[in-house]
């Protein structure tokens, strides 16, 4: 029989909110941070108990009655947040978070890193023992985020566990899918650089996969079972949709790019291996079929197939 855990997930947002949804209907006891009460009844309706405080601020955590079993972390900066808002809202908030929990450690802690800290740019496969060596400095400050988690497992047995999170995709969510539609994508150079994703629901999936089974002080890499090459998305979309494929634009530059300009195939396989996930969308073609099969049954992809 399944034990009610009492969870605290910082960040209560895009991932956050399904999160808290997904676990309040399996019987644990749930409360999301978020700065705003704005949205209070929205996380109230999803069975999660509201709590507004700013973790970049120490003396917030008082607003907190701990202590929880579970604590995840999926804290997000602001869309145009530079490297001060991510050393703010990641390193900052995680440090204060960790302060915070020292006199009352949970059970397991999950944070949602980025795939961003490898820094290959190369085509090559990418496991979660390969070398973290990011160009940009918001990839930098995720790692010394990461640091400051694995230093806690390793010397106070703090049971921090880090997913590195490949691009997220899902409602409303999908950058290059939704310029497509509004016909303003273009495919970079020849279209080769690997596009490494992660459905929204999936990536949820597996935050309870790691609070169940998650190992103290590893890390997983949270991505679905095929990188592409952009050509070939576009191309996948093309031939889904009946629309003609983007034109060909300039190649992309690193300052295109906050978290930096990699190519690289990342690997879920310890992933599958020590958490026993399985996916709901395996690859980027599941995912997107489902989120076009939701946007026409709303009424909102409606357009002719344009002649060929």
């Amino acid at each position: 029989m399944l034990t009610p855990m009492r969870v605290l997930i910082v960040g209560c947002g895009y991932v956050g909110l399904p999160l808290g949804q997904a676990l309040a209907a399996q019987g644990h006891s749930v409360v999301g941070i978020r700065r705003s009460a704005a949205t209070d009844p929205e996380l109230g309706a999803a069975g999660i108990e509201p709590a507004h405080l700013d973790i970049t601020r120490p003396d917030e955590f008082k607003k907190l009655s701990g202590p929880f079993d579970w604590v995840v972390n999926t804290v997000a900066s602001t869309r145009g947040g530079g490297p001060d808002d991510y050393r703010q809202v990641y390193f900052d908030g995680t440090r204060n978070l960790l302060a915070w929990l020292a006199s009352q450690p949970p059970r397991k802690f999950v944070y949602t890193s980025s795939t961003s800290v490898y820094g290959q740019n190369d085509g090559s496969l990418v496991k979660e023992s390969s070398p973290t060596e990011p160009e940009a400095t918001t990839a930098k400050v995720l790692l010394e985020t990461e640091a400051l988690l694995l230093t806690a497992a390793r010397d106070q047995r703090f049971p921090a566990v880090i997913l590195r999170v490949a691009g997220i995709y899902g409602p409303d969510r999908g950058h290059l899918f939704k310029q497509y539609l509004i016909n303003e994508a273009k495919i970079p150079g020849q279209g080769l650089r690997l596009l490494n994703m992660i459905h929204r629901d999936d990536l949820v999936g597996i935050i309870i996969a790691a609070l169940q089974n998650g190992r103290p002080g590893e890390i997983y890499n949270a991505v679905d079972n095929e990188p592409v090459a952009q050509i070939h998305f576009f191309r996948w979309l093309s031939e889904t949709l009946g629309k003609w494929m983007p034109p060909f634009g300039p190649e992309e530059t690193e300052a295109d790019r906050k978290r930096g300009l990699t190519n690289k195939k990342i690997s879920n396989r310890k992933l599958t291996m020590e958490l026993g996930y399985r996916f709901k969308y395996p690859t980027f073609r599941q995912g997107y079929t489902a989120e076009i099969k939701h946007l026409t049954d709303d009424g909102l992809l409606d357009f002719a197939p344009e002649p060929r």
